[in-house]
């Protein structure tokens, strides 16, 4: 894996148009993650700019790498690991000549290994597959099947799997090849945040015998 990245637990910040709390939110659950993406599509450029740079530096203080989504500029401007990209949201190598070699850039494959492939040999750090299960964040995202984990492995990047992962649908994603599991909902939206995360690390487990 990329020396910024380790298995586990990959959060997705909630889609806030007052993203004001999110750092006070995220700071207990920090010690349960790998990587803290910020995924904000409703709040001021302002507002995305303030929270950015505190999560930068709590992810910095906590050593989980930090990602934002969309935008390798605000990812610059806040000293963020890296960015997240999507289909619509600019080329690889663009990113990569804006940020450097050394930062981590991330892509959204879906359920094309093709995709996947071109992205890989362009030089993304890790591919994210999904929709998996059926997720409230995106209702009507394409839909990956955990085969796609495992024919991905011939591709020797790590492999992030999203949509609709719980922590008891999540096992047989890592099963099949996920080095690390997108949540949005399944931990902000949970009564206990914190519990939700040690729940979903149990998909990391070794089985017993």
């Amino acid at each position: 894996m990329p020396p910024l990245l380790r298995r586990g637990l990959y959060l997705i910040t909630p889609d806030l148009a007052d993203p004001a709390p999110l750092p006070a939110r995220v700071a207990p659950l920090l010690p349960y993650a790998a990587v803290l993406q910020l995924r904000l599509k409703r709040a001021a450029a302002g507002a995305v700019a303030e929270v950015a740079h505190a999560l930068a530096a709590q992810c910095r203080a906590a050593g989980v790498a930090f990602v934002v989504n969309d935008d390798p500029h605000l990812a610059r401007a806040v000293g963020a690991d890296g960015v997240h990209l999507g289909e619509h949201d600019g080329d690889l190598a663009s990113a990569r000549t804006l940020l450097g070699q050394a930062a981590l850039i991330g892509v959204s494959c879906y359920d094309d290994l093709a995709r996947a492939q071109r992205l890989a040999d362009e030089g993304a750090d890790y591919l994210a597959f999904g929709a998996f299960h059926p997720s409230p964040t995106k209702p009507q995202a394409r839909r990956a099947t955990p085969a796609l984990l495992a024919a991905a492995a011939a591709l020797g990047r790590p492999r992030v799997a999203i949509g609709g992962i719980t922590p008891h649908n999540g096992r047989a994603l890592v099963a099949a090849g996920a080095d690390l599991l997108a949540v949005i909902s399944g931990v902000f939206d949970a009564d206990d945040p914190v519990a939700a995360c040690r729940a979903y690390l149990t998909c990391f487990d070794e089985p017993t015998a």
